[in-house]
């Protein structure tokens, strides 16, 4: 990408969501960043001043994700590329049961994501060519309820934002779905083989495919705590 974007990425405070941020401001881009408060952040936010913008991070709350579309439409007056860490556990109480564990991750990014694209879109058909990602965990491509129901947008995020595609490219909005293979409706034929995905290493594989604009990619990561950290 040789021209300079605007991009909003969500749970950014660790891990993927961190190493897309830093990439991102590293290749001269203006980035704005949802995540819980961070040390690694405020030295990206020290270190890049003109190009790091802070905005809410609490996004299942509907009330956070349009604070963060209002700070976006004020400092730059739209958006190039929405990318959605939908896998990212920043929206989990410090103090969750592990047996809601789970549930809790699907449950908080669906509603992210569905607060975050419904408010990025006013300011995504501003630009030319905008593009949404989205990125998922195993754990968060998980299915609410019953993983035997059929997948809906009302249990699945995957599916949510497969509904969404159609309105998207109406709008001339590309989206990209990064997810693992699904059992019942694989994206591929293709076998992905699992492999150590560094956090650093799978943002650069990403920016760099980002032009793209490809429907689905397949991500089999073997160590998910590596791009994703659980709760301690």
């Amino acid at each position: 990408m040789n021209n300079t974007l605007d991009f909003w990425v969500t749970g950014a405070s660790n891990g993927l969501g961190l190493a897309l941020v830093e990439q991102l401001l590293e290749g001269g881009h203006r980035v704005a960043a949802s995540g819980r408060d961070s040390e690694a952040l405020d030295g990206l936010a020290k270190r890049y001043p003109q190009q790091l913008l802070r905005v809410p991070g609490q996004l299942p709350l509907l009330e956070q994700a349009q604070a963060a579309a209002a700070s976006i439409l004020r400092n730059w007056g739209g958006l190039d590329c929405l990318i959605l860490n939908a896998g990212t556990c920043d929206y989990l109480a410090d103090d969750l049961p592990e047996a809601e564990l789970f549930e809790a991750i699907v449950s908080t990014n669906l509603h992210a994501s569905e607060h975050c694209l419904t408010s990025a879109l006013p300011l995504l058909v501003k630009r030319d060519a905008p593009q949404v990602m989205a990125l998922l965990s195993r754990y968060s491509a998980l299915q609410l309820y019953s993983p035997t129901r059929v997948p809906s947008g009302a249990n699945s995020t995957a599916q949510w934002l497969r509904e969404q595609r159609q309105e998207l490219q109406i709008l001339g909005v590309g989206l990209t779905l990064v997810a693992p293979q699904a059992m019942q409706s694989p994206a591929s034929s293709a076998q992905a083989i699992p492999e150590q995905w560094t956090p650093e290493r799978t943002a650069d594989e990403l920016i760099r495919r980002l032009p793209q604009r490809e429907p689905e990619l397949v991500l089999e990561a073997l160590t998910l705590s590596n791009l994703w950290p659980l709760p301690r």
